[in-house]
């Protein structure tokens, strides 16, 4: 699983988003972008960030490193900003560290790209299932000369449809998905190239070991899958299912 470090400090918190992430300092020296357990966007949003910063990492997309952040109650105490201190008390425990890229600045499409890495980039967001990164909000940064892909808690949609249990994998496995407002629109003539790259790459054990790296404690239970094991495995097979379709790929026909 991803390492934990302890929250020693709250630094700022970072008022672009809905979910009110905030820049703290851990135990190991590190700085990061700490997105919260008691934030209104539940658990299920850290699972999607481990998920799919893994996979970004097998296909060779930079993202940034990853750990969980235990976080205790008495760092509460010395936040003056009382809506910071409730996000605080109802993230007690475990939440998610982004290392924190200092000197990042947001992409801006006008510059020269990396066209490979941009059809990585529109491949994994195509497969994922993620809604967020259009023009007004790429999610993507530069740092030193490189784009890094960041926030990606808005993929994979299917798991917030299990409050009544696991729901059938082969739904999301044929699920179109629009490329119409992606940043990276522009290179859909390149997914067939790097939708050949990503399969020689993943299958099912590869798609596991990543699971693996969920922490126990972001796994709710849901019905039929009560046990972090059943749930890891649930996400498995649904991924699986949707590397075995070529249906949601943009331009594929088929």
């Amino acid at each position: 699983m991803i390492p934990v470090q302890r929250v020693t400090r709250y630094v700022t918190p970072l008022r672009e988003g809905g979910s009110l992430p905030g820049v703290v300092e851990a135990d190991d020296l590190g700085t990061y972008v700490c997105k919260f357990r008691g934030a209104g966007q539940g658990l299920r949003v850290l699972v999607a960030e481990v998920l799919v910063s893994g996979l970004a990492r097998r296909l060779d997309i930079r993202t940034p490193r990853l750990v969980g952040l235990d976080l205790a109650l008495d760092l509460a105490r010395y936040e003056a900003d009382e809506e910071v201190q409730d996000l605080l008390r109802a993230s007690v425990g475990l939440n998610l560290g982004v290392d924190f890229l200092p000197g990042a600045f947001g992409f801006d499409h006008a510059e020269p790209q990396d066209a490979e890495a941009a059809a990585r980039i529109l491949w994994l967001d195509a497969f994922t299932a993620n809604v967020d990164r259009s023009w007004r909000n790429p999610n993507l940064l530069r740092w030193h000369g490189d784009v890094w892909a960041i926030d990606h808690g808005a993929s994979l949609y299917f798991h917030h449809a299990w409050a009544g249990g696991i729901t059938d994998p082969a739904r999301f496995a044929a699920q179109p998905w629009s490329i119409a407002d992606h940043v990276f629109a522009d290179r859909v003539a390149d997914l067939p190239t790097a939708d050949d790259a990503a399969r020689a790459v993943l299958d099912e054990g590869v798609l596991a070991d990543i699971a693996a790296e969920v922490p126990d404690a972001w796994l709710e239970p849901v019905a039929g899958a009560e046990e972090p094991e059943a749930v890891r495995a649930a996400y498995v097979r649904f991924l699986a299912a949707r590397l075995g379709s070529r249906s949601w790929l943009p331009g594929a026909g088929s």
